[in-house]
């Protein structure tokens, strides 16, 4: 059953409608497939008709839609052959980021991502994708190794930031941050990054420094939230939707000014509606990435990472 957000609610009244004579149908002699047709047609013209002009506010919400895939579901249905890698080797394990080898498409990967989880144990246990010290030492870990091994390096973003706790910030939270960014700038290796809901701050620039950039249609990237935007400007979060727009944080207003290399298409009315069909374009387009990457040389691919952020912003 697939949950409806606020500006859905037209289509969802009509969802309710069809399943009402769905259930009237059962065990009825009454022949009405006809009138459930029409109103199904009607209800995928309202679906691709609003998804078409959403507002940079609603995309936000599309993007932490609480049944929008995950690294994990990513991670099932286009990897194979994953061998999990935990641990920092200097404090411990941290759930929020999940790392280790993998195949994708017959290629070997290092994986590296962020999971929020799907339910209440889960997101608990995940720390809700805000990932602590240790998440990003372990990051660095995992790219080094890739680097000695010439590895390529995906990595699957899908946080609304770092954790911002006193313990995190006890064990150095801003260092390693900083060093998890300086790590994948550094990578001899190529390496492809994905945003699959959520790219909040250096929580997700830390593994998202990456040869090529790509956003999912309906993902969000940016230094805040809108609601944390909001509350700077405006002293009040209910100035959200403005920060949204403000903000440029769809994937489309990024890859117009070029922060971004590419969008990876979603189903209409979003990926959680068809994660295998999501999953498969970005597949695709990772595939595709790295192909073109894997011409380069160890140098080339630095300087062509080096070269891609220090041109952002220029004219």
């Amino acid at each position: 059953m697939i949950s409806f957000l606020d500006f859905e609610k037209p289509i969802a009244e009509l969802e309710a409608r069809i399943a009402e004579l769905r259930a009237t149908a059962d065990g009825s002699a009454l022949d009405i497939d006809s009138e459930i047709g029409k109103l199904e047609k009607k209800s995928a013209g309202m679906l691709a008709a609003t998804y078409a002009k959403l507002t940079p506010w609603q995309k936000t919400q599309v993007a932490r839609h609480p049944q929008r895939p995950h690294m994990v579901d990513y991670l099932r249905l286009i990897f194979t052959d994953f061998v999990p890698l935990a641990g920092d080797r200097t404090y411990g394990e941290d759930a929020a980021i999940i790392g280790g080898l993998a195949t994708l498409d017959g290629r070997k990967v290092m994986l590296i991502g962020h999971e929020k989880g799907h339910d209440t144990p889960s997101r608990i246990k995940h720390n809700f994708g805000s990932a602590k010290p240790e998440g990003y030492r372990k990051a660095i870990r995992l790219m080094q190794m890739a680097s000695k091994f010439g590895l390529p390096v995906v990595t699957l973003v899908d946080t609304a930031g770092a954790f911002p706790g006193i313990e995190a910030e006890e064990r150095g939270q801003a260092e390693a941050i900083a060093r998890s960014t300086e790590a994948c700038l550094a990578l001899e290796v190529p390496m492809v990054a994905a945003i699959l809901g959520e790219g909040g701050s250096g929580g997700a620039v830390a593994i998202a420094a990456a040869n090529k950039v790509l956003m999912l249609e309906h993902s969000i990237y940016s230094v805040i939230s809108p609601e944390g935007a909001s509350s700077i400007l405006w002293r009040t979060s209910d100035k959200a939707a403005d920060a949204a727009t403000a903000m440029k944080v769809t994937a489309q207003d990024l890859l117009a000014l070029k922060v971004i290399d590419a969008i990876v298409p979603e189903p209409t009315g979003g990926a959680h509606r068809d994660p295998a069909v999501t999953a498969r374009a970005l597949a695709d387009a990772l595939c595709r990435e790295l192909s073109v990457l894997a011409a380069y040389t160890p140098a080339e691919i630095v300087r062509q990472r080096e070269d891609r952020f220090l041109a952002i912003g220029s004219r």
